[in-house]
């Protein structure tokens, strides 16, 4: 999780300022939740009721007050390098991306990835693609050095909300598409995705 002050109203990080701090968090905490073959992506609320998290401080009705940068992935170290990774699936619906705003007009932007970082991960190269309803599909042609990183998944972009208001039931639902000829959506190894933390302020989407 990549954390940010909040700035002028906008969706994602338009809506963001400065980077405060980032760390691993866990799946359930990214909001990234599985029913059967759907995985949900949801706005990450936090239940801590300091100014810090809320304005003016959490509660029902609370406004958040940072930007969370949530990426949900797995990553190859090596066998994807130097290939063409393709990443597919259904978006079965999304009330959350591009669509509601908080009481300070901040929203959310949703994205599927494919990132080629450095050994170091002092840099990357990435593609990513937006996930209105219907089947999405991404791809990049990785560099051949298999000492580099590859990750592919999902990245959330918007204000924390308290739990139980409105916009914490906002999301985008997505279930698989098997492809055996590319890196689909299968549930059995998405599973294993977890949190990405910022390596560098800079080398950021």
């Amino acid at each position: 999780m990549n954390v940010f002050f909040t700035g002028a109203p906008g969706y994602g990080l338009a809506g963001a300022g400065g980077y405060v701090f980032g760390s691993p968090w866990g799946t359930p905490d990214l909001k990234a939740t599985f029913a059967g073959a759907t995985l949900s992506l949801k706005a990450n609320t936090i239940g801590d009721p300091d100014p810090f998290w809320y304005t003016p401080s959490g509660g029902p009705g609370a406004t958040g007050n940072k930007i969370m940068d949530a990426n949900f992935y797995q990553e190859f170290n090596g066998p994807l390098a130097g290939t063409t990774v393709t990443f597919t699936g259904i978006v079965l619906g999304n009330s959350l991306a591009t669509g509601p705003v908080d009481a300070a007009g901040h929203g959310w932007t949703a994205v599927a990835f494919v990132k080629d970082f450095a050994p170091d991960f002092s840099s990357f190269v990435a593609s990513t693609v937006p996930l209105p309803a219907g089947v999405f599909s991404v791809s990049l042609a990785t560099i051949a050095d298999p000492a580099r990183h590859v990750q592919f998944g999902f990245e959330v972009i918007g204000p924390d909300v308290w739990a139980g208001d409105p916009l914490s039931f906002a999301s985008v639902d997505i279930t698989a598409v098997p492809e055996p000829t590319s890196v689909a959506l299968l549930l059995g190894g998405i599973a294993c995705l977890a949190g990405y933390r910022r390596k560098t302020a800079k080398h950021q989407i």
